[in-house]
């Protein structure tokens, strides 16, 4: 045993007014089950598909069991979470008839791949059969799984806002955990670049900046609303998406891997956002500028980018242009030119 006083000084916390873990050495863990039950509720509640038969909405989560957590270990986060669901659907036929049944999630943890998620889904007793069932069964069940998969998301994003501490020389650690299937390139810590980084926490990295131009065949009001209004988000991203347009309004798209914040809203000129990736270091957000030039028949859109990693500039920019502008030509038929 170390004599007093000689110990190995990592495990020596420092007097401290926050009482902050020095060096994020001791185990810290973060309750998320009230946080993850509200925004389970949230995220299902009004999920709804269709097609020729007629409509399924979910109307109710009427069970929601489990718990979920997050331990900080020496900067590692550690996500653990356990749930079973019980949801409520109505399905409303073209002829005006409703139905009414449920679906179940028994297993959502983290031990289970989303895509192999079972759903069970069922058509209460009283109700006469109905083809909306197979339609619960099929595109139901499947954005129930994506919808799921973003609770998982924003559990290891929004929940953990804070969570890695700075270290001793004042620069955090980038987030990792056991269960983290992106190969991210081991960057170099810098601590003298802020532009990049939100917060006084956040992770330094190498970034660089770079401006793309592309010219749409529609007015700047009609366009500056299809990056904010979120039926025309899930229509040319084609999956679901969360758009709260309003500054401080926080966004996600293409199942997850797209989410940021919008930081200023000038309508029909400028759009400004904290934006990442999912696989970007953890609290590692480029700022996107676009504004919008009238040219009579049609509109110029500037993007200006900053603070991307440096590994990251042509993944980065390749995805505007074929997620966002080539999508939204093809989705809107606002026409074709790249620069």
């Amino acid at each position: 045993m170390a004599k007093w006083g000689e110990g190995d000084p990592r495990w020596i916390v420092e007097e401290r007014a926050d009482a902050t873990n020095v060096n994020n050495w001791h185990w810290t863990e973060r309750d998320a089950t009230n946080w993850s039950s509200e925004k389970l509720k949230s995220l299902l509640v009004g999920l709804s598909v269709d097609n020729e038969d007629g409509m399924v909405e979910v109307t109710e989560v009427s069970k929601v069991e489990g718990e979920a957590s997050i331990n900080n270990r020496k900067g590692k986060l550690i996500f653990f979470y356990e749930w079973n669901l019980k949801a409520v659907w109505i399905g409303t036929s073209k002829t005006g008839v409703k139905y009414k049944g449920t679906f179940e999630v028994p297993n959502l943890s983290d031990e289970n791949d989303m895509k192999d998620l079972d759903v069970s889904v069922s058509l209460n007793k009283d109700e006469p059969d109905t083809p909306l069932t197979n339609l619960m069964r099929t595109k139901g069940v499947e954005m129930v799984r994506e919808v799921l998969g973003s609770y998982v998301g924003y559990l290891k994003t929004e929940f953990t806002q804070g969570m890695i501490l700075p270290t001793a020389n004042g620069v955090a650690k980038p987030q990792s955990t056991s269960q983290s299937k992106a190969k991210l390139d081991k960057a170099q810590i810098s601590s003298s670049s802020s532009s990049a980084t939100p917060t006084n926490t956040g992770v330094k990295i190498p970034t660089c900046k770079f401006s793309l131009r592309e010219t749409f065949l529609t007015s700047p009001p009609e366009l500056y609303r299809t990056f904010l209004n979120q039926d025309m988000v899930q229509a040319f991203t084609r999956s679901s998406a969360l758009v709260d347009a309003e500054r401080g309004g926080k966004f996600r798209l293409l199942d997850g891997n797209i989410l940021g914040e919008f930081t200023e809203l000038v309508p029909d000129k400028k759009i400004a956002m904290r934006w990442r990736y999912n696989n970007w270091p953890c609290e590692h957000y480029a700022t996107i500028t676009m504004t919008f030039l009238d040219l009579s028949s049609e509109t110029e859109l500037k993007l200006d980018c900053r603070g991307v990693p440096e590994n990251q500039e042509e993944q980065t920019k390749e995805g505007w242009k074929r997620y966002y502008f080539q999508a939204i030509k093809q989705t809107f038929g606002f026409g074709a030119q790249l620069f």
